[in-house]
This record gives structure tokens, sequence and C-alpha cells, in this order.
């Protein structure tokens, strides 16, 4: 790791923060709920991060291990719950993040006080996880490089319930190492040995756009491949704008976490075209079917809807659920679109038995029945 490389936070740091903060107070509401069903006495929830680095920057600003505590403590159910686990190999990363931690306003306010461990990440973490059944768990993977990141250490947190992955890895880095015989073992465990083979056998014929594209879209099949069924990936371009420097990939066994990170990242998006938000992908083409998916313009979803539920009886709720995955379309999508299918008279829309509709302009309830039109 560079020495300037915690000298000062970047944009794109600090905007993978703000996404990891956010989700984690959304996702503890989410799961708390269920957590105090199943465990009254003794209910918990955990967030996990390998590879924590300092707690501040040298300029002052606060770290994502920082930023997730404050949150907690600031909330009393949160604070109540939450067990923290921090991790870093470079013993002077360690001491800085305990001093920081130790100086946190109310930190006395949390039930558990966070563990920072000076340890190596690889198989005996993995198999230590693997092993136990996990409370529901946020685990945050935010490595220098690729040393340790894993498809088996992903899976060994989020193959329990309620359990959800946000990775975060420097994109240029990767793509260096795919060909280097030296560093073979690290890639392989990322990708899988086969899906990796494949990749280094096409690197040489691809261009610099299509290489980035076909790493991050292998990256979130070996993702699904492994039970990771619902994945998001987010583009972060380098200070000039002019190439990507890193990808940040959620990782989810369940639609509402999707549906959640989704909304967050579309907020975090520096473009939105027609509503639509970037994510910040790469230039994709039909190549890569999810990475193409996730780059489809507002003007396609009307027609995609008319042929993907043509003669269907479908309700709002179950719609989304079904077609938005592995698209970059987000709840207000939809309803701008249905509202004006249904303008048009190209849908019919029914109400439930002895309810009222009240038609409000960019509003589409969840409850509301669609009936397609069979395709001509």
């Amino acid at each position: 790791m560079s020495k300037d490389f915690f000298d000062e936070q970047r944009e794109q740091s600090l905007v993978k923060a703000t996404i990891v903060k956010k989700y984690f107070e959304v996702w503890a509401k989410v799961v708390l709920p269920t957590v105090r069903k199943k465990s009254p006495q003794n209910p918990r929830i955990a967030y996990i991060d390998l590879f924590a680095g300092p707690g501040r920057y040298k300029d002052g600003s606060k770290s994502t291990p920082i930023k997730v505590l404050e949150k907690a403590i600031q909330d009393p159910e949160i604070a109540q719950t939450l067990v923290t686990l921090f991790n870093d190999l470079d013993g002077d990363n360690t001491k800085s993040l305990e001093e920081a931690i130790q100086s946190l306003e109310n930190i006395q306010n949390l039930k558990y006080q966070p563990q920072v461990t000076n340890e190596v990440v690889g198989e005996d973490i993995v198999k230590q996880f693997e092993k136990n059944k996990l409370v529901p768990t946020l685990f945050f993977v935010d490595p220098y490089g690729y040393k340790g990141l894993s498809l088996k250490l992903i899976n060994s947190v989020v193959k329990d319930w309620g359990s959800d992955c946000i990775f975060f890895f420097n994109y240029n880095r990767i793509n260096m190492g795919l060909p280097n015989n030296a560093v073979k073992h690290h890639l392989d465990a990322l990708f899988g040995e086969v899906r990796a083979d494949s990749i280094r056998e096409k690197l040489t014929q691809l261009k610099p756009s299509e290489r980035e594209t076909m790493i991050v879209e292998a990256i979130c099949n070996a993702l699904k491949d492994m039970g990771g069924k619902y994945v998001l990936p987010f583009r972060f371009k380098n200070q000039s704008g002019s190439r990507t420097s890193h990808h940040l990939i959620f990782v989810s066994k369940h639609p509402k976490g999707y549906s959640i990170m989704k909304n967050i990242m579309a907020k975090e998006s520096s473009i939105v075209n027609e509503g639509v938000p970037s994510f910040e992908y790469s230039p994709a083409s039909e190549k890569y079917p999810l990475l193409f998916e996730l780059s489809r313009p507002l003007n396609d979803l009307q027609e995609m809807l008319l042929n993907d539920f043509s003669g269907k009886i479908i309700t709002m709720k179950e719609l989304f659920e079904k077609h938005n995955i592995d698209k970059p379309y987000i709840r207000s999508n939809y309803v701008d679109v249905l509202n004006n299918l249904e303008e048009q008279g190209k849908i019919n829309v029914k109400v439930k038995s002895g309810k009222k509709r009240r038609k409000v302009k960019g509003q589409f309830a969840d409850h509301l029945t669609i009936c397609f039109p069979i395709k001509q």
C-alpha cells in the first residue's frame, strides 16, 4: 500500500463510505424486528470489516468504521444490539482506529464495545465463519488489492439469514493481476479457477473498456453462482473522470436488500438520465447481459413491460420485485411508465374489492393489479 494512501479522503472513498453508512442504517432497521422475535433475550446484529484501515485520514476525515459507529451510537436500538469487529493487518492502522473509536462521543452507549484485531485475512477466518451460524451481519470488505478477497470469504458470511456483503475493489490492480502467474491463486480465489482461466484466455484480445466489462460481469456471475442471488455493481472513476478506478459490489440473498441498495446507489450516481440512475458503469454491450441490462434507457422500459408481461395479470408489488433485478430502473421509473401506459389505454388497472382508488400524480400503489394485453 502506498504511504500516502490514507493522507486525504478522496471523493471515491467519501461516496463509498456514504453508501455503506446509509445501507447499514436501513439494513439494521429492517432486520432488527425479526431478530427481536427470534432472540428476545439477546437480540444481536453485527458489522464486520476485515480491512478496516485507520480511524481517520491524515487530513482528519472520518473513515468508514467511524461513520458506521457514529450512526450506531445515535440510535438507541442499534446501540443495544450491534456487535462490531474491525481488523487490519497493519498495526499502525489498528492503533489509529482504536484511538479514534475511544475518542468518539458517547462511545459508552454501545452495549458491545468494538473489537479491533490485527490478523491476516485468509483460510483460518473463512473456516471460522463457515462453521458458525452468524447473527445477521453486514460484511464490508475493502482490501487495498485482492489478497484475502475470495468467494469463500464472502459466502462464509452471506450464507446466513439477514447477512449482506458490500465489497470495494481496485479494478486496475485486478486487471493487472489476472495475467500475472505470481498472484494466480489470489485471483482464482476471487473468480473461481475455471472462470479466471477463461478470462485470462480472452483478455489480450479485448479493448480496455471490454476488459473492464468482462471482469466485472465475471465477478457478478461468480457471486450469483455462489448463491448471492442479488448482485449490484457500482463504478467509480478516477479523479479526472477519464477512467475507472474502483468498483463497489453489493451481494444479498433477499430482494428487499437489493431494492434498498439500488435506491441508495441511485442517489449517489453522478449521472441520471430521464430519472434512470447511471450507477457509473463501464460502457456495456450485449455480450455482457447483466451490465448491458443495467445500462438500458427509460424508453426501453415501456416496451419491455408490454413484452415481458404480455397476457398476464400481476400486482405492482410483484411486477417490481420480479422485473427490476439486474436492471437500472428504480421504483419511481416503474410508477412513471405504468401511469403512462394506463393513460394511453395500453393496460387496465384494477383495485382490490372494497377499496377506492384515488389517482395521485407520481404514485402507483403496490396492491394495484395490472392487466397486460396479449402482445400481437
